[in-house]
């Protein structure tokens, strides 16, 4: 008699479920990278346990592991906010990003590719048609995934993760920015950079990421002093 056999795959060859935690710290995060959160808006777990259709326990915990990255912030009535940057708070991140990511630019020369570069051109179009719309969240996306892509092809993970740290730290203010002035009036520096990387030229790259880094710094600072302006006349 033929036995048999069970049609499910053995324990250890089964991709293993994400835990419901890391689901929702993914989503909360992705909330605040591309602009659906604002700075100075508070985050309530009631609230997120609703919005995300998820448990107090994960929804606890994503916002425990936010905060420690600084995308979220405590008060001292245990108000849990999204950060409002300071100037002083601007020109660390503006040195710290002009520290890491023309280096990791810099390191991605040696090991890009033909396929690297077509997905860098593919990301950078798609940028440049949310910029061309308007499409302020299509924008952020597309930057951080261009950046994000830049980075991983560097083969650098301490400093990757330390730059994805801080991108956290400024994507709502540049949600901000964007909502201001507009996208068309955005820094761009992702044709210099994909050159450079085609050339394989390392300070080409360095020197293109550290402009667009700069930039869009400024853009935040000149955010910020606007808003200081409007509130003082009104």
């Amino acid at each position: 008699m033929q036995l048999l056999r069970n049609s499910a795959a053995p324990a250890e060859t089964r991709p293993a479920k994400r835990p419901a935690h890391q689901n929702v710290y993914e989503e909360l995060r992705a909330r605040i990278l591309f602009g659906d959160l604002a700075p100075g808006q508070a985050v309530t777990i009631q609230g997120l346990v609703e919005s995300l259709e998820a448990g107090m326990t994960p929804v606890r915990e994503a916002i425990r592991r936010l905060i420690s990255d600084g995308a979220l912030s405590m008060q001292g009535n245990r108000r849990v906010i999204v950060p409002v940057l300071t100037e002083d708070c601007v020109e660390q991140l503006d040195f710290m990003r002009q520290s890491l990511e023309p280096e990791l630019a810099r390191r991605a020369t040696s090991h890009i590719d033909g396929d690297g570069l077509s997905d860098l051109k593919l990301r950078d179009d798609a940028l440049n048609s949310a910029i061309e719309q308007g499409d302020i969240r299509g924008y952020l996306t597309q930057n951080h995934g261009f950046h994000a892509a830049l980075y991983r092809i560097a083969r650098a993970p301490i400093l990757s993760a330390t730059v994805d740290r801080l991108w956290l730290r400024f994507a709502p203010s540049l949600r901000v920015v964007c909502g201001r002035y507009g996208t068309l009036n955005l820094p761009d520096k992702h044709a210099d950079l994909i050159r450079a990387l085609a050339a394989r030229d390392p300070e080409a790259a360095a020197l293109a990421m550290a402009e667009d880094v700069h930039q869009g710094m400024l853009q935040i600072r000149a955010s910020l002093e606007d808003a200081a302006a409007e509130q003082r006349f009104d």
